[in-house]
């Protein structure tokens, strides 16, 4: 039975915030707010139900997960941060933006893109999202929640909860977050560019 938690957006009720952890940590997916759109989300080294997202999502070996990071710190545990781009992370996190870097070591290889080498690396501007990141003390596994068939990712958890009824373990309404997607920043070359303009602003670029 798919559980369902109501947690304030602005201050997350802590209790709640701990159970949904306890969640994760026993192999749970979830469902979660971003500052951009909902989102489906696991433990880092939960391979299980990584491959429960894949299967919501009908997604292929070819598609690039995000991990999504509390902040700059965790960033460079899993992604080569060249001193030139640190300060740009440092201006735009937290924010809806989505870096794509070298990865590390420290993530799995079934994460990285298989030719590439890279990950996608994000630090969202939603408290929720920020609690979790905290309280869980690693990353989390992310996939925007758009299912087979739809356009836009979804926005009423009530509709999350009835149509993932058995496939999530847990659906947070955390409020109306939007529905566009990030904007995707490629870091691997001197000088960044923008691969999908999105919530994030481009102007600088």
């Amino acid at each position: 039975m798919t559980q369902f938690f109501q947690i304030h957006s602005d201050d997350p009720q802590l209790r709640l915030i701990r159970q949904v952890v306890g969640v994760i940590n026993r192999g749970g997916l979830v469902i979660y707010p971003t500052d951009s759109s909902y989102a489906l989300g696991c433990r880092i080294g939960d391979k299980g139900a990584m491959e429960r997202i894949r299967r919501i999502r009908r997604l292929d070996d070819k598609h690039n997960f995000t991990l999504v990071c509390r902040d700059l710190s965790e960033i460079s545990t899993y992604a080569k941060v060249g001193n030139q781009h640190y300060r740009m992370l440092k201006a735009l996190t937290p924010g809806p933006y989505t870096f794509i870097h070298k990865a590390t070591k420290q993530v799995p290889r079934r994460l990285q893109n298989a030719k590439r080498k890279t990950i996608g690396i994000r630090v969202p501007d939603n408290r929720i999202a920020q609690s979790l990141l905290e309280t869980l003390g690693e990353p989390l596994i992310s996939s925007t929640l758009i299912l087979p068939g739809d356009e836009l990712p979804m926005t009423d958890p009530y509709e999350m909860r009835k149509r993932l009824a058995h496939q999530v373990a847990l659906v947070i309404d955390g409020g109306y977050c939007g529905y566009e997607p990030t904007t995707v920043i490629d870091m691997e070359q001197e000088v960044p560019s923008v691969l999908r303009a999105g919530k994030g602003n481009t102007d600088s670029f």
